[in-house]
């Protein structure tokens, strides 16, 4: 079955002309969308076989203006999707017909850096690599690194607590926030944290963090910029099969080793990726790993030293290291636009399932073996140091059938990542995607005391209503 949206509210719709009206009292003329042509461009996300026309959007410039676009939304009882850049792969930013989509697109401004700190304060709507480009100056770097970093925000990686390839030794957005801006639903505006590294009382910004614009709008965020290593060097492994390439993943993880980054590719995604970035990636190989060390050249030597060790005990047929900055580019650029690559291909859904690193090399032959059993075909690319998936299941948008298919295979794969222990998503977040799978993950019990949680925030469920939590049973303050 397709997913379900909520029947939109009646009530609304037909006040939308008051509503408008209302709005354009809030904000610059050029900040709200309302044309049917102009609300097109906003009524998906990356999950694009969904989509719903909002209400109308609105852009705001300031925290200020965010605050009383809250504060209407809620007094009117109009629902708001908060959108960054729309890149969300499980849906999170997809809007509803009787909601209003809020991005915070203008508000793309660093504010402040911090260098002796190594602190910067930005606007929630500057994009990750924005980041790193405005410290670089000085040697230093934002390290989540998502494959969107060009497009993505920082609003929408805070929502879904975002990873990218370099979380194995840096960790995810929440181990690089020190502090947030957020608007409550009744506009008011509340700092939590700052430029210290921790804060008393309870963890409110670790509450905030991967809650999917549920509990408020972030409208600004202290990150953390970290000093740049001496040098830094990837190193391309091929495998026979993805079997073996998982198993040496796990052994240089059980051997105390923690790289910057381990990331794998399947021979699928190796063809697809090579003939768009020409990258210089082995095709008689069935599994590639991408393996980056950092340090002064004696550490990375001494560390590569151990891991092309244990490489060799696990079949490694191909060892390839780069010995120039444009090697390494060359290497990145291939993962980076592994997505991009595979679109230029077929349509996919990117699932998101966390495994335990001992289940690697099990659960990817069982996921090639449920998306076989639909007669459809999959690449898997994914961060495999932290036994992070991303099974991409091809199939034609276009097709119903297929569709339908592709999903039922999605899920049979996140549920299967559930049972050896591991979890539903790592960095995409639940978003309309994995809704309806949070009980398979979830007893109805921890459900319950999630939901009363957000509830707190939003009594009546007006931020982001449609995602996360199943459609029925929801619980009020």
């Amino acid at each position: 079955m397709p997913i379900a949206f909520p029947t939109p509210d009646e009530a609304v719709l037909g006040r939308r002309g008051e509503i408008l009206t209302g709005l354009g009292q809030l904000v610059a003329p050029e900040a709200l969308i309302a044309s049917e042509d102009e609300r097109r461009a906003f009524e998906t996300d990356a999950l694009t076989a969904y989509r719903r026309m909002p209400l109308a959007v609105v852009l705001p410039s300031t925290t200020s203006e965010v605050s009383t676009v809250l504060k209407f939304c809620a007094q009117n009882q109009v629902k708001v999707v908060p959108r960054g850049a729309g890149t969300s792969l499980a849906g999170g930013a997809i809007p509803q017909e009787d909601a209003i989509v809020l991005g915070v697109s203008k508000m793309n401004r660093i504010l402040d850096v911090n260098f002796e700190n190594r602190t910067a304060r930005v606007q929630a709507g500057v994009t990750n690599l924005a980041v790193s480009q405005a410290v670089a100056h000085e040697g230093v770097f934002y390290a989540p690194d998502p494959s969107s970093q060009l497009a993505c925000t920082i609003a929408g990686n805070i929502g879904m607590n975002s990873g990218g390839a370099h979380c194995l030794k840096y960790g995810v957005t929440t181990n690089n926030i020190l502090g947030v801006t957020l608007v409550l639903l009744d506009g008011t505006i509340v700092e939590i944290g700052g430029e210290h590294l921790d804060s008393p009382g309870y963890d409110l910004l670790g509450l905030v963090v991967g809650s999917e614009g549920q509990l408020g709008v972030v409208t600004e965020a202290v990150v953390r910029i970290r000093r740049a290593a001496e040098g830094a060097k990837p190193v391309l492994f091929g495998f026979d099969t993805s079997e073996e390439a998982g198993a040496c993943v796990a052994a240089i993880m059980g051997a105390g080793i923690i790289p910057v980054a381990i990331e794998f590719m399947d021979k699928q995604t190796i063809e697809i990726v090579e003939g768009f970035a020409k990258a210089g990636y082995p095709l008689d190989v069935g599994a590639l790993l991408i393996i980056e060390v950092e340090g002064s050249d004696p550490e990375m030597e001494a560390m590569l030293a151990r891991i092309v060790g244990i490489a060799r005990k696990h079949n490694v047929r191909h060892i390839k290291e780069s010995h120039s900055a444009a090697e390494a580019a060359a290497i990145w650029k291939g993962r980076k636009s592994a997505f991009g690559a595979t679109g230029r291909v077929a349509d996919y859904i990117c699932m998101d399932g966390t495994v335990p690193l001992g289940q690697l090399s099990n659960v990817l032959k069982r996921t090639g073996e449920i998306v076989a059993s639909y007669g459809l075909r999959v690449a898997n690319v994914f961060h495999a140091g932290d036994g992070n998936m991303h099974p991409l299941i091809l199939y034609n948008v276009n097709d119903p059938a297929e569709q339908a298919k592709a999903e039922a295979a999605g899920e049979d794969i996140l549920k299967y990542c559930v049972e050896v222990g591991g979890c539903l998503t790592g960095e995409h977040g639940v978003g309309i995607e994995k809704r309806d799978l949070m009980r398979f993950q979830f007893e109805e019990r921890d459900l319950r005391q999630q939901m009363r949680v957000r509830a707190v925030f939003d009594p009546a469920w007006l931020l982001n209503p449609a995602k996360v939590f199943p459609l029925d049973n929801r619980l009020t303050a």
